[in-house]
């Protein structure tokens, strides 16, 4: 028994007829992916039906949020660019506080207190000779305790700039910021 072949039906269209019938060109009916209703030797045909439910699941389909799996990673960039904004705002509020001078940074801080300790350290270092030149009847027990203190206090002008980091530490700690 010969198998018979299906015949157009009212209401099909190939895909040509189709694509004029929407007003767009044959390749962009391609990449909707219609699924024709039949096929007829190399001949596809399509309802309007069935390009209706595509284009109402196409629409469906672009309205939910994309899994982890399906492309979650437009979410991720979209994230990493809000969390990318966040931070460039952040670095010129920065930016604009020094300029304003409100907010000095850990570096220049940091150099100009140690600069400033060395050069306290140099004038301690030479205060027991100056007093000596300047007050010669000044006693020799009371230059050495003056010296014993201000080896004290040279030490601690010194050692600065490794105590600069504890110190700021310390500092946050009772600040509660």
């Amino acid at each position: 028994m010969a198998k018979s072949e299906p015949k157009k039906q009212r209401g099909w269209l190939n895909k040509s007829e189709m694509a004029a019938s929407l007003g767009i060109s044959v390749q962009a009916f391609d990449k909707w992916r219609v699924e024709p209703v039949e096929r007829i030797g190399r001949e596809a045909f399509y309802t309007a039906r069935s390009v209706i439910e595509n284009r109402l699941a196409h629409a469906e389909r672009s309205q939910q949020p994309e899994d982890e799996e399906d492309g979650g990673t437009d979410a991720r960039l979209q994230q990493e660019r809000l969390r990318l904004t966040a931070a460039q705002a952040e670095g010129q509020e920065l930016k604009n506080e020094v300029t304003k001078r409100n907010l000095v940074p850990v570096e220049f801080a940091t150099f100009s207190l140690t600069r400033l300790a060395a050069e306290v350290a140099s004038i301690l270092d030479t205060l027991p000779l100056t007093l000596k030149r300047k007050h010669p009847d000044f006693e020799t027990r009371h230059m050495d305790t003056l010296q014993r203190e201000l080896a004290k206090a040279r030490n601690l002008a010194a050692s600065l700039d490794e105590r600069l980091d504890t110190l700021l530490d310390d500092y946050l700690a009772s600040a509660d910021l």
